[in-house]
């Protein structure tokens, strides 16, 4: 990516998400699949834009993660189970996955990887 001079990644990666959020909306029979990232941690949630509610979340932070031995991306495609998981016991079958400006490489894509694996539609 290149980087001008003004122009933080951070915003450029905003300004993606909000490109991307004109286009994706998540609905009661398939929300959205919100992925944010920090360097050390994974955040997922089901967020259903029609009424405003998470469905479901997890996170890396969770004290199960915690003591789990492995990469950053093996803890994301855990996470992306995890999130299946919760998200079928919720009802939810399918999801619209938004990869919240970040570009689908590494661990983002890890989490879409392991909620397919776990029975997720995205």
């Amino acid at each position: 990516m290149p980087f001008v001079r003004g122009k933080s990644r951070s915003a450029a990666r905003d300004r993606r998400h909000t490109r991307l959020r004109k286009k994706i909306e998540g609905t009661a029979l398939k929300p959205r699949l919100v992925v944010t990232r920090s360097a050390r941690h994974v955040f997922v949630q089901v967020v259903d834009d029609s009424k405003g509610h998470t469905v479901a979340s997890a996170s890396t932070m969770e004290p199960d993660f915690r003591s789990f031995a492995g990469s950053k991306t093996d803890k994301a495609k855990k996470i992306g189970g995890v999130i299946a998981e919760r998200a079928k016991k919720a009802g939810v079958a399918s999801v619209v996955f938004d990869r919240g400006g970040n570009r689908y490489a590494g661990r983002v894509a890890a989490i879409a990887e392991g909620a397919r694996e776990s029975g997720l539609e995205l």
